[in-house]
């Protein structure tokens, strides 16, 4: 099942167009005025990665699948959402079901295009969004917290250990602090973050939406302190009337067009990798004549857990693996010469795998 990533934003900040572009579809409703998109639409995006491509060459496979991620276009969120307002809780029920936020913020005047505001600024549209996701986990604490407080009177200990963090968690939403710079202190503690599905939870990036005169000198820290974001806040600029453009060119007309720009990939390409890392993922192969795939799974796991992402009878059958870098593998020009220079390791049960690790696994059903 693919990754979700939310985009939200204000109405008419551009999210539909980045949709679009995105996913190199006219899926969305882009017009000029709140609310044009009701419903979310959904689009599966292809992550970049060359290593895909070479690998595939090397193993002359009949065919490439990369790893991919959903994205999800939501209706545009307003002051007053948390309590109803313009589509109110079926917005905010949309983004419960996503497992990252992009943020797109308007980082343009344009008097042709509607703003809720008599014109964009940055840190007031940013503050409007995140006030309302704030005022809705406080409200989903509030149902959900009397219930863990009943039960940890009547001595549940894992209502104990949840009352005790959405205690922390309510404190640090009262100070305007999303709820993802609480200090998580245990896997009971993550555990139960995770089920309360709370919004500003969730990882975020903001998107700014700017101009094309602006796109390539775009200043982060500049944009950062303007708009009253922390240190470590993750922002791509990104003009998405550049991106509409480019997604009706072809591959070669859409290189010569960014180098006029000054630019050297899409910001597409870089808000997608973004999202990736912001999840917390990494990339492992498999290789060979049948296919070249790409698989995700979180930096950190094992060989046994990365097979099970294949299918779950190589976690629970698990012998050893054969691994090598992607790299090495390519410079080498495939397997028969990796194992000739004694590249090709045999990994145990205990091995963490690495970002772009090649993979041949050994099991027994």
């Amino acid at each position: 099942m693919a990754l979700k990533i939310g985009i939200v934003g204000l109405p008419n900040v551009g999210k539909s167009t980045l949709f679009n572009a995105l996913t190199r579809s006219h899926t969305a409703a882009a017009e000029n005025y709140p609310f044009c998109t009701i419903d979310p639409n959904i689009g599966i995006v292809e992550i970049p990665d060359e290593r895909v491509d070479r690998l595939a060459e090397i193993s002359k496979s009949a065919k490439k699948i990369p790893t991919a991620i959903e994205f999800v276009d939501i209706a545009g969120l307003v002051k007053g959402a948390s309590t109803g307002e313009g589509l109110g809780n079926k917005f905010l029920a949309h983004i419960r079901e996503v497992d990252a936020i992009v943020e797109v913020v308007r980082d343009f005047i344009n008097p042709d295009i509607q703003h809720v505001a008599s014109e964009p600024d940055a840190a007031e549209d940013i503050e409007v969004i995140e006030t309302e996701l704030i005022l809705a986990d406080l409200t989903t604490l509030e149902k959900r917290g009397s219930d863990f407080e009943k039960k940890a009177r009547s001595g549940d200990k894992e209502a104990k250990i949840a009352s005790g963090l959405v205690t922390k968690i309510r404190e640090c939403l009262e100070q305007e602090k999303p709820a993802r710079k609480v200090a998580i202190e245990s896997e009971d503690e993550a555990k139960i973050l995770h089920e309360l599905q709370l919004l500003t939870a969730k990882p975020l990036i903001y998107a700014a939406n700017v101009s094309e005169e602006s796109l390539k000198n775009f200043d982060p820290e500049e944009f950062r302190q303007r708009s009253n974001l922390d240190a470590d806040a993750s922002i791509i600029p990104i003009s998405a009337k550049v991106e509409s453009e480019l997604i009706e060119l072809t591959a070669e007309e859409a290189k010569i067009f960014l180098a006029d720009l000054g630019l050297s990939e899409s910001s597409l390409n870089q808000l997608i990798r973004k999202a990736y890392e912001t999840l917390n993922l990494i990339t492992f192969f498999t290789s060979g004549e049948k296919e070249t795939r790409a698989w995700t799974v979180t930096r950190g796991s094992s060989a046994p857990v990365a097979a099970g992402k294949i299918h779950t009878d190589f976690e629970k059958g698990f012998i050893r693996a054969d691994v090598i870098a992607a790299g090495q593998l390519i410079e080498l020009g495939g397997w028969n010469a990796a194992r000739e220079k004694g590249l090709v390791r045999s990994e145990g049960k205990e091995y963490v795998v690495n970002d772009g690790d090649v993979c041949i696994f050994k099991f027994n059903v």
